[in-house]
Protein backbone atom coordinates (compact mmCIF):
# COMPACT_ATOMS: atom_id res chain seq x y z
CA UNK A 1 0.00 0.00 0.00
CA UNK A 2 0.94 3.43 -0.97
CA UNK A 3 1.70 6.10 2.02
CA UNK A 4 0.19 8.80 -0.36
CA UNK A 5 -2.41 9.72 -1.94
CA UNK A 6 -3.16 11.15 -5.47
CA UNK A 7 -6.40 13.31 -5.48
CA UNK A 8 -6.35 14.20 -9.21
CA UNK A 9 -6.25 10.11 -10.14
CA UNK A 10 -9.20 9.25 -7.25
CA UNK A 11 -11.38 12.01 -8.80
CA UNK A 12 -10.85 10.65 -12.63
CA UNK A 13 -10.96 7.40 -11.23
CA UNK A 14 -14.48 8.38 -9.41
CA UNK A 15 -15.59 9.87 -12.58
CA UNK A 16 -15.48 6.70 -14.43
CA UNK A 17 -18.24 5.10 -12.30
CA UNK A 18 -20.76 7.30 -14.21
CA UNK A 19 -19.24 5.28 -17.29
CA UNK A 20 -20.12 2.00 -15.38
CA UNK A 21 -23.64 2.88 -14.40
CA UNK A 22 -23.22 2.73 -10.77
CA UNK A 23 -26.02 5.02 -9.19
CA UNK A 24 -24.06 5.62 -5.92
CA UNK A 25 -20.63 5.72 -4.02
CA UNK A 26 -17.96 7.23 -1.34
CA UNK A 27 -14.68 6.35 -0.87
CA UNK A 28 -12.21 7.76 2.24
CA UNK A 29 -8.52 6.90 3.13
CA UNK A 30 -7.96 8.25 6.82
CA UNK A 31 -4.16 7.96 8.12
CA UNK A 32 -3.43 9.57 12.10
CA UNK A 33 -6.74 9.59 12.41
CA UNK A 34 -7.52 12.15 9.98
CA UNK A 35 -9.19 12.21 6.22
CA UNK A 36 -6.61 12.75 3.64
CA UNK A 37 -9.41 11.65 1.15
CA UNK A 38 -13.28 11.76 1.06
CA UNK A 39 -15.17 11.70 -2.17
CA UNK A 40 -18.57 10.72 -3.52
CA UNK A 41 -19.77 9.99 -6.52
CA UNK A 42 -22.98 9.82 -8.62
CA UNK A 43 -26.69 10.04 -6.68
CA UNK A 44 -24.94 11.06 -3.76
CA UNK A 45 -23.70 13.68 -1.33
CA UNK A 46 -20.72 13.85 1.51
CA UNK A 47 -23.62 13.80 4.20
CA UNK A 48 -25.13 10.31 2.39
CA UNK A 49 -25.15 7.50 4.87
CA UNK A 50 -24.86 3.86 3.20
CA UNK A 51 -25.98 0.00 4.50
CA UNK A 52 -22.83 -1.22 4.81
CA UNK A 53 -24.03 -4.65 5.18
CA UNK A 54 -21.37 -7.13 7.20
CA UNK A 55 -19.66 -4.33 7.34
CA UNK A 56 -21.33 -3.87 10.75
CA UNK A 57 -19.42 -6.88 11.69
CA UNK A 58 -16.04 -5.57 13.24
CA UNK A 59 -17.97 -2.36 14.71
CA UNK A 60 -20.32 -5.00 16.67
CA UNK A 61 -16.94 -6.88 17.28
CA UNK A 62 -15.03 -4.20 18.96
CA UNK A 63 -17.71 -3.47 21.59
CA UNK A 64 -17.80 -7.31 22.62
CA UNK A 65 -13.90 -6.53 22.98
CA UNK A 66 -14.77 -4.01 25.55
CA UNK A 67 -16.66 -6.57 27.23
CA UNK A 68 -13.84 -9.13 27.18
CA UNK A 69 -11.16 -6.29 28.24
CA UNK A 70 -13.44 -5.26 31.13
CA UNK A 71 -13.28 -8.69 32.53
CA UNK A 72 -16.86 -9.31 32.04
CA UNK A 73 -16.62 -11.69 29.50
CA UNK A 74 -14.49 -14.74 28.76
CA UNK A 75 -13.42 -15.75 25.46
CA UNK A 76 -13.34 -19.62 26.59
CA UNK A 77 -16.28 -19.81 28.13
CA UNK A 78 -19.57 -21.33 26.75
CA UNK A 79 -22.40 -19.08 25.17
CA UNK A 80 -24.73 -20.79 27.81
CA UNK A 81 -22.38 -19.54 30.45
CA UNK A 82 -23.72 -15.93 30.26
CA UNK A 83 -27.46 -17.37 28.10
CA UNK A 84 -28.22 -20.22 29.29
CA UNK A 85 -31.53 -20.30 26.96
CA UNK A 86 -29.32 -20.64 24.06
CA UNK A 87 -27.83 -24.30 24.74
CA UNK A 88 -30.60 -26.59 23.09
CA UNK A 89 -30.21 -28.43 20.25
CA UNK A 90 -26.74 -29.86 21.25
CA UNK A 91 -25.69 -26.00 21.28
CA UNK A 92 -24.16 -26.08 25.09
CA UNK A 93 -20.83 -27.17 23.72
CA UNK A 94 -20.21 -23.60 21.63
CA UNK A 95 -17.46 -21.23 23.34
CA UNK A 96 -17.79 -17.66 22.64
CA UNK A 97 -14.68 -17.62 20.91
CA UNK A 98 -15.66 -19.85 18.39
CA UNK A 99 -18.64 -18.07 18.09
CA UNK A 100 -16.60 -14.98 17.36
CA UNK A 101 -14.58 -17.17 14.79
CA UNK A 102 -17.42 -18.32 12.87
CA UNK A 103 -16.37 -21.88 14.02
CA UNK A 104 -19.76 -22.07 15.77
CA UNK A 105 -21.74 -24.25 13.61
CA UNK A 106 -25.75 -22.53 12.25
CA UNK A 107 -24.55 -20.51 9.67
CA UNK A 108 -28.19 -21.00 8.55
CA UNK A 109 -30.19 -20.19 11.67
CA UNK A 110 -32.43 -17.47 11.31
CA UNK A 111 -33.34 -14.02 13.14
CA UNK A 112 -35.83 -11.55 11.14
CA UNK A 113 -34.64 -8.57 12.32
CA UNK A 114 -37.99 -7.62 13.73
CA UNK A 115 -37.66 -10.46 15.74
CA UNK A 116 -33.67 -9.86 16.77
CA UNK A 117 -35.10 -6.50 18.27
CA UNK A 118 -37.46 -7.95 20.27
CA UNK A 119 -34.88 -8.98 23.51
CA UNK A 120 -37.82 -11.67 24.25
CA UNK A 121 -38.59 -13.24 20.88
CA UNK A 122 -34.47 -13.22 20.26
CA UNK A 123 -34.02 -15.40 23.17
CA UNK A 124 -36.94 -17.51 22.28
CA UNK A 125 -34.81 -17.80 18.62
CA UNK A 126 -32.31 -18.70 20.21
CA UNK A 127 -34.16 -21.76 21.39
CA UNK A 128 -35.07 -23.12 18.32
CA UNK A 129 -32.01 -23.25 16.42
CA UNK A 130 -30.14 -26.58 15.35
CA UNK A 131 -26.58 -26.89 14.61
CA UNK A 132 -25.44 -27.54 10.84
CA UNK A 133 -22.24 -29.19 11.76
CA UNK A 134 -20.65 -29.76 14.63
CA UNK A 135 -19.14 -26.68 16.50
CA UNK A 136 -14.96 -26.36 16.05
CA UNK A 137 -14.52 -28.31 13.08
CA UNK A 138 -14.76 -26.12 9.91
CA UNK A 139 -15.34 -22.63 8.89
CA UNK A 140 -18.42 -21.13 7.06
CA UNK A 141 -19.74 -17.76 6.97
CA UNK A 142 -22.45 -16.75 9.61
CA UNK A 143 -24.56 -14.04 7.73
CA UNK A 144 -26.26 -13.01 11.19
CA UNK A 145 -27.05 -15.71 13.44
CA UNK A 146 -23.45 -15.43 15.14
CA UNK A 147 -23.94 -11.78 15.79
CA UNK A 148 -27.33 -11.78 17.35
CA UNK A 149 -26.04 -13.77 20.16
CA UNK A 150 -23.22 -11.31 20.69
CA UNK A 151 -25.87 -8.56 20.69
CA UNK A 152 -27.51 -10.59 23.79
CA UNK A 153 -24.28 -10.55 25.57
CA UNK A 154 -23.65 -6.93 25.22
CA UNK A 155 -27.25 -6.47 26.53
CA UNK A 156 -27.04 -9.14 29.56
CA UNK A 157 -23.40 -8.28 30.34
CA UNK A 158 -23.26 -4.00 30.32
CA UNK A 159 -27.19 -3.67 30.97
CA UNK A 160 -27.56 -1.31 28.12
CA UNK A 161 -29.01 -2.21 24.88
CA UNK A 162 -26.62 -3.08 22.22
CA UNK A 163 -27.20 -0.47 19.69
CA UNK A 164 -26.74 2.36 22.56
CA UNK A 165 -23.75 0.58 24.31
CA UNK A 166 -22.05 0.85 20.85
CA UNK A 167 -22.93 4.22 20.54
CA UNK A 168 -21.84 5.34 23.44
CA UNK A 169 -18.90 2.65 24.05
CA UNK A 170 -17.40 2.83 20.75
CA UNK A 171 -18.85 5.52 18.01
CA UNK A 172 -18.72 8.64 20.60
CA UNK A 173 -15.42 7.93 21.90
CA UNK A 174 -14.30 7.95 18.28
CA UNK A 175 -15.57 11.10 17.49
CA UNK A 176 -18.30 9.59 15.28
CA UNK A 177 -21.55 9.81 14.48
CA UNK A 178 -24.17 7.13 15.86
CA UNK A 179 -23.60 3.94 13.42
CA UNK A 180 -26.38 1.48 14.54
CA UNK A 181 -29.70 1.29 14.90
CA UNK A 182 -32.15 4.11 13.23
CA UNK A 183 -35.77 4.84 13.10
CA UNK A 184 -38.19 5.67 10.73
CA UNK A 185 -37.26 9.17 11.36
CA UNK A 186 -33.73 9.18 10.66
CA UNK A 187 -33.29 7.39 7.33
CA UNK A 188 -33.86 10.01 4.75
CA UNK A 189 -30.07 10.29 3.89
CA UNK A 190 -29.50 6.69 3.39
CA UNK A 191 -28.65 6.28 -0.43
CA UNK A 192 -31.28 3.44 -1.58
CA UNK A 193 -34.17 4.47 0.39
CA UNK A 194 -37.24 6.97 0.19
CA UNK A 195 -37.89 9.08 2.90
CA UNK A 196 -41.89 8.64 2.78
CA UNK A 197 -42.48 5.07 1.03
CA UNK A 198 -40.26 3.42 3.39
CA UNK A 199 -39.13 1.33 0.19
CA UNK A 200 -35.61 0.59 -0.75
CA UNK A 201 -35.09 1.89 -3.92
CA UNK A 202 -31.95 -0.31 -4.72
CA UNK A 203 -33.15 -3.74 -5.81
CA UNK A 204 -29.81 -4.68 -6.98
CA UNK A 205 -27.95 -4.68 -3.33
CA UNK A 206 -26.73 -8.22 -3.01
CA UNK A 207 -27.50 -10.96 -0.38
CA UNK A 208 -30.10 -13.46 0.56
CA UNK A 209 -32.16 -11.31 2.29
CA UNK A 210 -35.45 -9.95 1.50
CA UNK A 211 -36.11 -6.69 0.23
CA UNK A 212 -38.58 -5.62 2.12
CA UNK A 213 -35.97 -6.73 5.38
CA UNK A 214 -33.68 -4.54 4.58
CA UNK A 215 -35.24 -1.48 6.04
CA UNK A 216 -36.19 -3.75 9.53
CA UNK A 217 -32.18 -4.26 9.43
CA UNK A 218 -31.79 -0.64 9.40
CA UNK A 219 -34.41 0.21 12.06
CA UNK A 220 -33.16 -2.23 14.03
CA UNK A 221 -29.75 -2.20 13.91
CA UNK A 222 -29.34 -5.76 12.63
CA UNK A 223 -25.86 -6.63 14.21
CA UNK A 224 -24.61 -8.73 11.28
CA UNK A 225 -25.42 -6.27 8.39
CA UNK A 226 -27.77 -2.78 9.55
CA UNK A 227 -25.12 -0.42 10.36
CA UNK A 228 -25.44 3.01 7.87
CA UNK A 229 -22.51 5.53 7.75
CA UNK A 230 -20.39 6.93 5.36
CA UNK A 231 -17.35 5.84 3.72
CA UNK A 232 -15.71 8.44 6.09
CA UNK A 233 -17.16 7.28 9.72
CA UNK A 234 -16.01 3.56 8.12
CA UNK A 235 -11.93 4.86 7.60
CA UNK A 236 -12.27 6.59 10.83
CA UNK A 237 -13.39 3.53 13.18
CA UNK A 238 -10.65 1.87 11.24
CA UNK A 239 -8.42 4.32 12.68
CA UNK A 240 -9.30 3.62 15.72
CA UNK A 241 -8.88 0.35 15.45
CA UNK A 242 -4.80 1.23 14.92
CA UNK A 243 -4.42 3.75 17.25
CA UNK A 244 -6.50 2.95 20.17
CA UNK A 245 -7.35 6.63 21.49
CA UNK A 246 -7.41 6.79 25.34
CA UNK A 247 -7.09 3.35 25.90
CA UNK A 248 -10.46 2.85 24.41
CA UNK A 249 -9.56 -0.98 24.33
CA UNK A 250 -7.54 -2.95 26.58
CA UNK A 251 -4.32 -3.26 24.16
CA UNK A 252 -4.07 -7.38 24.05
CA UNK A 253 -7.41 -7.10 23.48
CA UNK A 254 -7.18 -5.17 20.88
CA UNK A 255 -4.19 -6.76 19.00
CA UNK A 256 -5.93 -10.13 19.36
CA UNK A 257 -8.96 -9.17 17.57
CA UNK A 258 -6.53 -7.59 14.85
CA UNK A 259 -3.88 -9.69 14.24
CA UNK A 260 -4.30 -13.25 15.88
CA UNK A 261 -5.95 -15.71 13.51
CA UNK A 262 -7.95 -17.89 15.46
CA UNK A 263 -10.09 -19.41 12.40
CA UNK A 264 -8.24 -20.74 9.15
CA UNK A 265 -10.59 -23.47 8.20
CA UNK A 266 -10.34 -23.07 4.64
CA UNK A 267 -13.43 -20.81 3.53
CA UNK A 268 -15.80 -23.30 1.49
CA UNK A 269 -16.67 -21.88 -1.82
CA UNK A 270 -12.73 -19.83 -2.09
CA UNK A 271 -10.89 -22.97 -0.58
CA UNK A 272 -8.39 -20.42 1.26
CA UNK A 273 -7.92 -19.50 4.37
CA UNK A 274 -10.88 -17.84 6.67
CA UNK A 275 -8.33 -15.81 8.65
CA UNK A 276 -10.86 -14.61 10.88
CA UNK A 277 -9.97 -13.36 14.42
CA UNK A 278 -12.33 -12.18 17.43
CA UNK A 279 -13.69 -9.27 15.66
CA UNK A 280 -12.06 -8.78 11.96
CA UNK A 281 -10.52 -11.14 9.10
CA UNK A 282 -7.06 -10.54 8.28
CA UNK A 283 -6.41 -10.17 4.04
CA UNK A 284 -3.10 -12.69 4.09
CA UNK A 285 -3.28 -15.47 1.94
CA UNK A 286 -7.34 -15.75 2.44
CA UNK A 287 -9.96 -15.32 0.38
CA UNK A 288 -10.30 -11.51 0.67
CA UNK A 289 -6.49 -11.79 -1.31
CA UNK A 290 -8.60 -11.84 -4.48
CA UNK A 291 -9.68 -8.36 -3.73
CA UNK A 292 -7.22 -6.80 -1.91
CA UNK A 293 -3.14 -7.49 -1.75
CA UNK A 294 -1.99 -6.53 1.88
CA UNK A 295 -0.90 -9.33 3.62
CA UNK A 296 -1.08 -7.56 7.40
CA UNK A 297 -4.64 -5.17 6.60
CA UNK A 298 -7.74 -6.30 8.93
CA UNK A 299 -11.42 -5.66 7.95
CA UNK A 300 -14.73 -6.84 6.80
CA UNK A 301 -16.48 -6.61 3.11
CA UNK A 302 -19.92 -6.40 3.09
CA UNK A 303 -22.26 -7.70 0.59
CA UNK A 304 -23.15 -4.82 -2.32
CA UNK A 305 -19.01 -4.08 -2.65
CA UNK A 306 -19.61 -2.49 0.88
CA UNK A 307 -15.93 -2.74 2.42
CA UNK A 308 -13.62 -0.81 5.42
CA UNK A 309 -10.32 -1.68 6.81
CA UNK A 310 -6.66 -0.88 8.00
CA UNK A 311 -3.26 -1.54 7.25
CA UNK A 312 -0.62 -1.65 10.05
CA UNK A 313 2.01 -1.15 7.90
CA UNK A 314 1.07 1.93 6.87
CA UNK A 315 -1.15 3.29 8.99
CA UNK A 316 -3.83 4.06 6.25
CA UNK A 317 -7.43 2.82 6.52
CA UNK A 318 -9.92 2.33 3.55
CA UNK A 319 -13.34 2.53 2.91
CA UNK A 320 -15.99 2.05 0.02
CA UNK A 321 -19.58 2.06 0.46
CA UNK A 322 -22.13 2.28 -2.52
CA UNK A 323 -25.57 0.98 -4.23
CA UNK A 324 -25.02 -1.23 -6.38
CA UNK A 325 -25.82 -1.32 -10.41
CA UNK A 326 -29.09 -3.75 -11.70
CA UNK A 327 -27.02 -7.33 -12.45
CA UNK A 328 -24.20 -6.78 -10.69
CA UNK A 329 -22.26 -9.81 -9.49
CA UNK A 330 -20.73 -10.54 -6.33
CA UNK A 331 -16.84 -10.06 -7.85
CA UNK A 332 -18.15 -6.56 -9.68
CA UNK A 333 -18.75 -4.22 -6.71
CA UNK A 334 -15.13 -5.51 -5.03
CA UNK A 335 -13.28 -5.28 -8.85
CA UNK A 336 -14.27 -1.69 -9.23
CA UNK A 337 -13.80 -0.58 -5.86
CA UNK A 338 -10.55 -1.62 -5.51
CA UNK A 339 -10.12 -0.83 -9.32
CA UNK A 340 -10.97 3.11 -7.76
CA UNK A 341 -8.84 2.97 -4.79
CA UNK A 342 -5.65 1.20 -6.61
CA UNK A 343 -5.86 3.90 -9.06
CA UNK A 344 -5.62 6.66 -6.88
CA UNK A 345 -2.68 5.52 -4.98
CA UNK A 346 -4.36 3.98 -2.20
CA UNK A 347 -3.14 0.06 -3.01
CA UNK A 348 -0.27 -1.53 -4.78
Amino acid sequence: MSSSIDPTALREAGRRLDYDGLPACQIAVARDRKLLMFETFGDATDATRFRVASSTKPIVGSAVLQLIGDGQLDIDARVVDYIPEFGTHGKDVITIEQLMVFSCGFPRATMPSRVGADRAQRVARFAEWELDWEPGTRFEYHPGAAHWVMAELIDRLSGTDFRDFIDQRVAQPLGLPRLLGFGPGARGDIAGLTDAGGTLLDPADSGPIAETDRLAMIEAGAPGGGGVMTAASLALFYQGLLHNPDGLWKPEVLADATIHIRNSFLEPTYQLPANRTIACLVIGNGFASQWVKLPHAYGHPGAGGQFGYADPDTGMSVAFVQRSKPGDDAAGPFARAHLIARTAGAFQ
